[in-house]
């Protein structure tokens, strides 16, 4: 299947779509504490998706029962919010996706609630910046598995770290899935050019033991086989029409983190 380009009209759409994301994870991120549940934090994320009249990607998705994943420490993604209360030490990773005038954005970040295991959020700053790292990568003219070659080498130069093989990044666009799936390992130059109007969700998904992973009975829930913690973050961004990245899930467009790496941003969007 061709990988779906964008004109610049259909991804301000998309950029309206990932600034609910964007919004909608920060408001979790601050009201997430101690006593309180995945579920409590669903009902937020739903409450912001009709302030701003959006639909969830999540919701129904192969029956998926909620709009927000909730994954807690060795649950590295996908998991269905629950009751469960969340106590301090817990790895929290939220993943949410929002459709505005029918296009998808999809964001997912990992946090600590209350004092935090200095590996653990040594293991979330590694994921977080091999993101950045992937997407610096992905530059008009480079080949897709640039991508995945910067991603797995930051998080190898940065201890032993386990990166899942049965998940990855992708296209996104009118649907929240497309073709391209893209590895978070692997050798460079390879898999189709990267090109103007391209819209990819790039989401590194590591833990603290090995890449070795089980599904919950649920049929959602993927834990680490060796049960340690995880982590997860994701951004969607595109290749504008200037041929700058621009990150349509960050509220900056990605140009703080980027501009750090010697990447500059479009103005476009």
């Amino acid at each position: 299947m061709a990988i779906e380009i964008k004109d610049l009209t259909q991804l301000k759409s998309m950029r309206k779509a990932g600034l609910v994301v964007a919004e909608t994870l920060k408001i979790i991120k601050e009201s997430a504490s101690q006593g309180m549940s995945t579920l409590d934090l669903n009902q937020i994320a739903i409450e912001n998706l009709a302030k701003h009249g959006a639909k969830s990607s999540f919701l129904g998705y192969h029956g998926f029962p909620a709009v927000i994943c909730a994954s807690v420490n060795e649950e590295v993604v996908h998991g269905i919010p629950n009751k469960r209360k969340l106590t301090s030490g817990d790895v929290l990773s939220i993943d949410f996706g929002a459709i505005v005038e029918n296009w998808h954005g999809d964001a997912a970040i990992s946090f600590g609630i209350g004092e935090v295991d200095p590996a653990d959020q040594k293991l979330m700053d590694v994921c977080e910046e091999s993101l950045w790292r992937g997407i610096a990568a992905g530059q008009k003219g480079a080949k897709l598995t640039d991508i995945s070659f910067a991603i797995e080498s930051y998080v190898n130069s940065q201890g032993k770290y386990g990166i899942l093989r049965e998940y990855g990044g992708h296209g996104i666009g009118s649907a929240m899935h497309q073709e391209p799936h893209i590895l978070n390992f692997g050798p460079a130059g390879n898999g189709p050019k990267l090109t103007i109007g391209m819209a990819l969700a790039i989401e590194p998904m590591i833990t603290r033991g090995n890449e070795k992973t089980k599904v919950l009975g649920d049929d959602w829930t993927v834990v680490a086989h060796d049960s340690s913690n995880g982590a997860h973050f994701e951004h969607t961004y595109t290749i504008a029409p200037d041929g700058k990245i621009f990150v349509l899930t960050a509220e900056d467009g990605g140009k703080q983190k980027l501009g750090l790496l010697g990447v500059e941003t479009s103005d476009l969007l």
